[in-house]
């Protein structure tokens, strides 16, 4: 799984490409050109990347934690089953019972924990991922608000200066 600091590093990585293409410049505004959209569909395509392998790797996760389960539950059915032959003996194997029993409890005593660090632990990636997906949401958002913004500031800018030009035009 990736750490929060390689994550970090990875973002970091992405602003030196990005600088390093002309789509931020070093202090840090955004230039418009046409490599904004290839930028966009790349961030989008690395973001879709990044949500995949994070379902994936909670899908192995999961898939792991229920066979893991379906084994614990057949040892348990096969435990039962031993419990049932012992008890039906009246032979000196009384001792050899009651060690298996004790071994049944312990174990029994030792998947509870189990369980609710497993639920406890997906319980934590969900609300991580909700996290993640609410601030991956708000950042589109922003970004959709940035290049609107950027849009109106260029269509403005354009707006005067031909009315500039015709102000000297006007003049000549």
């Amino acid at each position: 799984m990736t750490t929060p600091k390689q994550m970090e590093q990875q973002q970091q990585q992405q602003i030196v490409k990005m600088k390093n293409s002309g789509l931020i410049s070093y202090n840090g505004s955004p230039m418009i050109d046409d490599r904004d959209e290839e930028m966009t569909r790349s961030a989008l395509s690395a973001f879709r990347a990044k949500e995949e392998e994070i379902e994936r790797k909670r899908k192995e996760v999961s898939d792991k934690v229920q066979a893991q389960l379906c084994r614990v539950e057949e040892e348990t059915k096969r435990l039962a089953e031993i419990r049932e032959k012992l008890e039906t003996f009246v032979d000196p194997a009384g001792k050899e019972v009651t060690i298996v029993r004790k071994k049944i409890d312990l174990v029994n005593r030792e998947l509870k924990p189990m369980g609710q660090n497993c639920q406890r632990k997906e319980k934590e990636y969900k609300e991580a991922l909700d996290a993640f997906n609410a601030k991956s949401k708000e950042k589109a958002q922003l970004v959709t608000k940035l290049m609107e913004l950027v849009s109106e500031s260029e269509k403005l800018r354009m707006k005067k200066l031909e009315e500039l030009s015709k102000h000297i035009e006007a003049l000549h």
